[in-house]
């Protein structure tokens, strides 16, 4: 399974994280086309080498322009930008989901609903690029497993919208929950809203680093300038080890609906997905007094029960859910790239005792590479498979 490992010892920043990614392989070119492809005005991006401490590392640097308006912007006014941007949809859906995490901390602070709070700083142009730029480096990579260090934001005080404020600011502070975090002994902001928003929707756990092959080691520049340390993310990139298959826990939601329009019903998959879930199905069974029901599960870690709790609530009719935790057994996974005539799809690879034990190409990739060919789904799937089967990988 491939990995990546956020070494946060200086904390972390939208910036840091995009500058880390790129370092250790991320494509810049990808990043300022999809910037170029929102609706942001006056916006621009760049990443140059500097020096931190004598560290070469990759500064992501988001361009302004001070005589272009940038509004305080709403969620759903962010969500449009995003969905008409040219992204996978892989990556709008991370990001929208990245977004509503801090959506959540902000009108949880201004005592407001997530619809009607202004995002701020959070919401400025820069903060948009930061998480689509993170979150579009993280599929280009290929990454299927994050994990992070326990987070340092530092002490002191910092100046912001809501005025002078201790660090971590009110909305950190709210992200940080549930997660491990300290202070550390620095007297300035290191973990900004933006970053631990991206810190907490990507980790499955925060700990110490897992036992991996690392393939790549990437260094992302803070902005400041620090007197005893390197003001840096540090991430590492590479394939899990562990021949055998890894054991997760995992949270299953389930709910009976025998009152809504199937067609509705339905949505609840997509609600659901979109939320955070691993996967969501809906059964059709019989439900008491001979009525035709379905009853929706999903799978979730279990940091993403409360979002999707709340998608089910807020798109569903029923009155109740159920949850219990479970364990279960996962296939290492990695990511190979055959050639077909429409260009490099990514294939699916679970490892079992080191060997390739199953093969599926990824559905998006070939949705996307369909649509612009306009040729069906399906033909490209098949000959991604068949070069698989084959065992045409390319070597990357």
């Amino acid at each position: 399974m491939k990995t990546l490992y956020l070494d946060c010892f200086c904390g972390i920043s939208g910036d840091m994280t995009v500058g880390a990614l790129i370092d250790a392989g991320a494509p810049i070119e990808n990043i300022i086309a999809a910037v170029q492809s929102m609706s942001l005005t006056g916006v621009s991006v760049s990443a140059a080498q500097v020096s931190k401490k004598g560290i070469k590392a990759t500064q992501f640097d988001v361009s302004v322009n001070p005589d272009v308006h940038q509004p305080h912007r709403h969620l759903p006014n962010i969500i449009k930008i995003i969905e008409e941007a040219s992204l996978p949809v892989k990556v709008k859906e991370e990001s929208i989901l990245t977004f509503q995490l801090l959506g959540k901390a902000e009108a949880q602070v201004h005592g407001t609903s997530i619809e009607k709070v202004h995002f701020h700083e959070v919401g400025a142009a820069d903060s948009i690029v930061d998480i689509v730029a993170a979150n579009l480096a993280l599929y280009d990579l290929g990454i299927e497993r994050t994990i992070s260090s326990p987070l340092i934001t530092g002490s002191g005080t910092i100046r912001c919208d809501h005025g002078i404020m201790p660090v971590p600011a009110p909305a950190t502070a709210l992200l940080l929950c549930d997660i491990p975090w300290q202070a550390g002994d620095i007297e300035a902001e290191l973990a900004t809203p933006t970053g631990v928003a991206l810190a907490k929707h990507w980790a499955k756990k925060f700990a110490s680093m897992p036992l991996m092959k690392t393939e790549s080691i990437g260094y992302g520049a803070g902005k400041r300038d620090l007197s005893d340390r390197a003001n840096v993310l540090r991430v590492f990139i590479g394939e899990s080890t562990s021949p055998m298959p890894a054991l997760e826990s995992i949270s299953i939601l389930e709910t009976i609906i025998d009152d809504m329009n199937p067609e509705l019903t339905a949505l609840l998959i997509t609600e659901t997905m979109q939320a955070g879930a691993k996967d969501s199905f809906i059964t059709p069974i019989i439900a008491k007094k001979g009525r035709s029901a379905h009853c929706l599960t999903v799978l979730c870690d279990h940091e993403k029960k409360e979002n999707i709790l709340n998608a089910i609530f807020k798109n569903s009719t029923t009155l109740g859910i159920r949850i219990h935790e479970e364990k279960r057994y996962i296939l290492n996974r990695k990511i190979k790239k055959v050639a077909t005539t429409w260009g490099k799809i990514p294939i699916k690879v679970g490892i079992l005792n080191n060997d390739d034990n199953s093969i599926a190409p990824e559905f998006d990739y070939c949705h996307e590479a369909a649509e612009k060919h306009g040729i069906a789904t399906r033909k490209i799937y098949e000959a991604a498979m068949a070069a698989a089967i084959k065992g045409e990988f390319l070597d990357e």
